[in-house]
């Protein structure tokens, strides 16, 4: 794929943005960095005359780029070959496999999440898992796209992956059945009580159309009364700014969606309602929106947005918190550099950099039976190495959640699967919207 059809594309894991790479921004280079420059080739020129081994020069200069990006935050990256090609899956995604989202993260391959409905879903493979075998080979250490490649493969054929799971004393194997994966990033069903719940897996092309489709099918099929609606943003890792403003904009008559703030000339900017959509749906609905720890980025603008307006009520687990935005700078036809550009802010001001969006109610994912200890090791945006600095400042102290018992939550996840219940904030925030009156909280504003 080239790489203007991907910046046409513009759909990462990420809020994502584009700038233009011109001559006079190359040339714009601090004088004083000269000597360093020197250091950067003397080190060149020593590995290529004293090196036990012969080195290309394309393995050093690779090298080189991605030590400056990794030095500088978690999320700017130098994206070429496999990498773009990963993209463009992400993007249109139809592909055999497992189903996974992963990075690497000090050497292992972590999963960021499962896609709602793979074969990596079904056996139970979970967001914040450490695969450190595949068919009993150790690739820690390892190369992330050879990983990726191995756990790819014809659909039908197995793979045996080796999983540490953060809580529990020992690893343990899954075998996984590789299938046809076709990203499907919004769905929709109507519950009991005509409450439509719409569910949104990542923000790629047209979510914002999706979302719209999903919310008619579900006045279809309520015959026209709807009595509450759910908006699913768990474990959503984000993807274009533009569909998370569109999304917000079906829920919002006026005011601001989310600001960017950036040091380039054109990176601060305001996006506001009516932008794309005049009016807004569901405007006389009741409505709660989901989010957890694995909802980043895109996700936040939504949640910060219908939280800030009260079009909302925002429910489950503190967010990831991701408040940055890359941009696609192109290098040349087939590279290009995604880089850290801006911060992002919700309506009321805030940047969720670190600190993520708060749930108006806290509500635990009691159905899952290893959530008290996965919750110990959960990863957000501020556990990561040379992460992006909050500008407010706020210590890690004003970031603890509470965690005083609830006299709400005291089921097990067993006593919850004897009464039938198998996601337990999903069936929290349905059994909110079935009690809330026209009065509540969660209609008026």
């Amino acid at each position: 794929m080239k790489i203007a059809e991907l910046l046409r594309s513009a759909a990462l894991v990420t809020a994502v943005a584009m700038i233009p790479a011109t001559t006079a921004t190359f040339a714009q280079v601090d004088g004083r960095a000269g000597p360093e420059f020197a250091k950067l080739f003397a080190t060149y020129q020593r590995i290529k005359a004293s090196y036990v081994e012969p080195v290309e020069d394309e393995k050093l200069i690779r090298g080189a780029i991605d030590g400056m990006l990794a030095a500088l935050d978690p999320h700017s990256a130098y994206l070429d070959g496999s990498d773009l090609q990963r993209l463009e899956t992400m993007i249109d995604g139809n592909y055999s496999g497992l189903g996974l989202s992963v990075v690497m993260e000090d050497g292992a391959v972590k999963v960021i999440s499962p896609f709602r409905g793979s074969p990596a879903d079904e056996v139970g493979i979970k967001a914040g898992d450490y695969i450190t075998h595949l068919d009993g080979e150790l690739i820690y250490g390892g190369d992330l796209d050879e990983a990726v490649q191995r756990m790819r493969g014809i659909a039908g054929t197995s793979i045996r992956l080796t999983i540490f799971r953060p809580g529990r004393d020992e690893p343990f194997d899954v075998s996984v059945t590789r299938g046809v994966i076709e990203l499907e990033p919004v769905t929709f069903e109507v519950q009991a009580g005509n409450i439509g719940v719409i569910t949104v897996n990542e923000f790629s092309r047209d979510v914002g159309q999706d979302v719209f489709r999903a919310w008619q099918g579900i006045q279809r099929e309520a015959a026209g009364r709807v009595n509450g609606l759910v908006l699913d943003l768990r474990s959503n890792p984000g993807g274009s700014l533009d569909e998370a403003v569109e999304l917000s904009d079906l829920f919002l008559s006026d005011g601001a969606i989310v600001s960017q703030r950036g040091r380039a000339r054109g990176e601060s900017l305001l996006y506001e309602a009516e932008s794309v959509y005049r009016g807004e749906i569901a405007d006389d609905i009741p409505m709660i929106v989901l989010i957890d720890a694995g909802s980043a980025s895109a996700s936040e603008i939504v949640a910060g947005a219908l939280q800030d307006h009260r079009r909302a009520v925002v429910m489950g687990e503190r967010s990831f918190g991701k408040g940055s935005v890359q941009s696609l700078l192109p290098l040349g036809r087939d590279a290009a550099l995604k880089l850290t550009t801006a911060r992002y802010y919700t309506p009321s001001g805030k940047s969720v950099q670190e600190g993520g969006i708060k749930p108006d109610i806290a509500v635990p994912q009691l159905s899952d039976p290893d959530w008290e200890k996965r919750r110990k090791y959960q990863l957000r945006e501020s556990d990561l190495r040379n992460k992006l600095i909050n500008e407010a400042g706020l210590k890690d102290e004003e970031l603890v959640e509470d965690n005083l018992a609830d006299p709400r939550f005291k089921l097990t996840a067993d006593e919850l699967k004897e009464q039938g219940v198998e996601d337990f904030q999903l069936h929290y925030a349905l059994e909110t919207l079935r009690r809330t009156t026209p009065s509540a909280v969660a209609l008026r504003r």
